[in-house]
């Protein structure tokens, strides 16, 4: 399925997509209107007024593209938290605490993209790797080398992936290394400056693809006067915000012996908590956190496999929606061994399980319980992975919807290589989909499209 452009086409497809969390909407032979800015103008569905006049118009006009029979149509994934320099340490040192990983492998690596070839040949196998799994939309930490995030930013441009890039803005001389940080607050804000500039005057970037995002790593390596310059330069720009809060005992603990309150109150103070604003992990916010966070529009990358290795905790997902906390998902490269959001769909699912059934054996079932009702499932999963991250971005993605772009993969339950196992039994539409988003891996993906164009 190489090389199907849909821009200015008509799709017929079959599909699936989880536009409100929680419900599935099953496609059947629908027809995605898609115009030439990548954009779906209609949604047709079989026995809908249009239909038969749409499907007609489409086939004389020669605009009608048909995704082959058995194909299944899903939404582009959304990665809220991908450490783009971390890809070459994918998997390894996974056995030590979050402070010694940082220090001890984490900065020497990103140090490194001082060279912008080594950035440059890290940075495009990345994008491409992802792509190839089915992230259309990534929310990229890069370093605090200038030059290395506007090579990222220039490669997503190139290989055409909706992206949010950020330089990393880390100046405290006490938490951070001295052959690894901005050198002053001011230049930590004059460096993200630089990056904002670059991506929004890129002549490739006239739609707005790619976006500049503010980047303070997270408040234990940054100044009070580099937090606070970069939420007024958040302010000035209108710039999307991302860094890390309370992913830890030792990072949470960190802010509130220093700054006297939890991560999300002191990120509101320095005007780093806004629409746009993601958070990754979270794992300890309070319930006044959360109601903070949803008051502000306020976004959570939820990431349960790097959650498993180094916060020592299990975010509290149910809780946080329910308070009408924005959430999706993230898969945190390099902070477990994972880059494909279908392996955080799954962790998502067991650990929300764990949560609630608790994990110590010593103990009688209703004592081992650890929070009540805090299992989700791969329905509210799979929306996450998709509408969520869209909305926790304030982007038009992750919906076949009449003014979404139409970011997509197409899944191959038959292919040989790949690992969907399909049996002539009895299943329903939401059994099929279980199947996939449980069993897929990347030759199961027979094509991703990011704006109606095809990426891989």
């Amino acid at each position: 399925m190489q090389g199907l452009d849909l821009r200015g086409r008509t799709l017929l497809a079959s599909g699936f997509h989880a536009p409100e969390r929680g419900d599935i909407d099953a496609l059947h032979e629908v027809l995605i209107a898609i115009g030439e800015d990548g954009v779906i103008r209609t949604v047709t569905r079989p026995g809908e007024e249009d239909y038969e006049r749409a499907l007609a118009t489409a086939g004389e006009t020669g605009v009608l593209s048909t995704l082959p029979d058995g194909m299944v149509l899903l939404p582009g994934f959304v990665d809220l938290h991908v450490h783009a320099p971390q890809y070459p340490q994918l998997g390894r040192a996974l056995d030590v605490p979050l402070e010694v990983w940082l220090h001890k492998y984490t900065f020497p690596l990103e140090a490194r993209y001082a060279d912008a070839a080594f950035a440059r040949r890290v940075y495009r196998r990345l994008v491409a790797d992802l792509l190839a799994t089915g992230t259309t939309t990534a929310l990229y930490f890069a370093t605090v080398h200038v030059e290395a995030t506007r090579i990222l930013a220039d490669i997503c441009l190139e290989e055409g992936q909706r992206a949010l890039v950020g330089k990393v803005a880390m100046d405290d001389p006490q938490s951070c290394p001295d052959y690894y940080r901005d050198a002053s607050p001011e230049a930590a804000v004059a460096g993200t400056w630089e990056v904002i500039d670059h991506i929004r005057s890129h002549p490739a970037n006239r739609d707005g693809r790619v976006r500049p995002v503010v980047t303070p790593r997270f408040i234990p390596s940054c100044t009070d006067a580099a937090l606070q310059g970069l939420g007024e330069l958040a302010r000035e720009c209108g710039c999307h915000v991302q860094t890390h809060c309370s992913e830890s005992d030792w990072a949470h603990g960190y802010v509130l012996a220093r700054h006297g309150m939890t991560d999300a109150a002191s990120l509101d103070r320095f005007g780093l908590l806004r629409a746009g604003s993601v958070l990754a992990h979270s794992n300890f916010l309070t319930a006044d956190d959360m109601d903070l966070l949803a008051a502000r529009q306020a976004a959570v990358a939820h990431c349960p496999v790097s959650n498993a290795y180094f916060a020592g905790a299990i975010f509290p997902l149910r809780a946080a929606l329910e308070k009408g906390v924005r959430v999706g998902l993230g898969t945190d490269i390099s902070g477990g061994p994972i880059s494909s959001i279908f392996d955080a769909m799954r962790a998502a699912v067991m650990v929300s399980r764990m949560l609630e059934s608790g994990v110590d054996p010593a103990l009688p079932p209703l004592e081992r319980s650890a929070m009540a009702n805090a299992r989700i499932d791969l329905r509210e999963a799979f929306h996450l992975a998709t509408a969520g991250g869209g909305d926790a971005l304030n982007l038009p993605v992750g919906r076949f919807v009449p003014g979404c772009h139409f970011d997509a993969l197409a899944i191959n339950p038959a292919a040989e290589d790949g690992t969907i196992r399909l049996w002539d039994v009895e299943a329903d539409d939401e059994m099929l989909l279980e199947t996939i988003l449980y069993t897929a891996s990347k030759p199961n993906i027979a094509g991703v499209w990011v704006g109606g164009a095809q990426v891989a």
